[in-house]
């Protein structure tokens, strides 16, 4: 098994930034990528970022390329998500996800087998 925490959730002003957490613990040897998905009030859960262990690839939904960058620590079993230009839109729930695959279809939930509790984000205008 494999628990992920996030951290770093919390108030913050249109256009300014936040940096999230994930740390991972337990059996993380045989997971290849990490993602962030967000969910907000009354709507789906949808794909944010992701990291691919190997190799670093990272992707991004539209909504926030140029704006969000993920990364990882190897050392440190953690993946970020750094949040500039925060607009009220982003406010959701951030939940980050480890999976057992490489690349393809990153996007998909369905594909990462672990999730963390969730960190809330709130963008005000």
């Amino acid at each position: 098994q494999v628990q992920l925490v996030e951290s770093g959730g919390g108030l913050v002003q249109a256009g300014g930034s936040l940096r999230l957490s994930c740390a991972a613990s337990g059996r993380t040897s045989g997971t290849y990528t990490m993602g962030w998905y967000r969910q907000a009030p009354g709507k789906e859960r949808e794909f944010v970022a992701a990291i691919s262990w190997s190799g670093g690839s990272t992707y991004y939904a539209d909504s926030v390329k140029g704006r969000f960058t993920i990364s990882g620590d190897n050392a440190k079993n953690t993946v970020y998500l750094q949040m500039n230009t925060l607009k009220p839109e982003d406010t959701a729930v951030y939940y980050c996800a480890a999976g057992r695959f490489y690349g393809g279809n990153y996007y998909l939930s369905r594909r990462y087998d672990y999730w963390g509790q969730g960190t809330q984000v709130t963008v005000s205008s």
